[in-house]
């Protein structure tokens, strides 16, 4: 059976191997002690929900969310900045369990929407959350500056 929690920093131990190895299907290098103080640092200053899903006791997999705020609408909107699920548990419906958990934040703190990106060519996700709901932005273009 699946469950779906709030992360605190009691639960550093199984969500950072997680975050370590979302990094790394990012093409970042393994970095164990620097996911675990990354999240110490989001969940001690509250600066973001994490969900975890369980199987049992284990961790298996997990979504990050950030709140950032629209001028227009005048309300929250949460970035859906990070969903991963371990390889061995994908297939099994955790990431529609998690993103649906990440629906009910929306609803529950009143915020104008979730929105997320991913890569192009992510197969996965691009099928995945238009199966969930979410919507393709085609009238807006995201751009970004790096100073490094």
């Amino acid at each position: 059976m699946i469950t779906i929690k709030t992360a605190t920093i009691d639960d550093l131990d199984s969500i950072a191997p997680l975050f370590d190895a979302y990094r790394v299907f990012y093409r970042k290098e393994s970095d164990l002690e620097g996911a675990s103080t990354f999240l110490e640092e989001r969940i001690s200053n509250k600066e973001s929900i994490i969900y975890i899903a369980f199987s049992g006791n284990e961790a298996v997999g997990f979504t990050q969310l950030y709140p950032i705020f629209s001028s227009t609408r005048m309300k929250r909107v949460w970035l859906l900045n990070d969903l991963y699920i371990d390889a061995n548990h994908r297939g099994k419906g955790i990431s529609k369990m998690l993103l649906e958990r990440s629906k009910q934040l929306a609803i529950d703190t009143n915020a104008a929407a979730v929105i997320l990106e991913t890569e192009k060519s992510n197969d996965i996700g691009n099928q995945l959350y238009p199966s969930t709901g979410f919507t393709l932005e085609d009238d807006v273009n995201h751009y970004y500056w790096e100073p490094y």
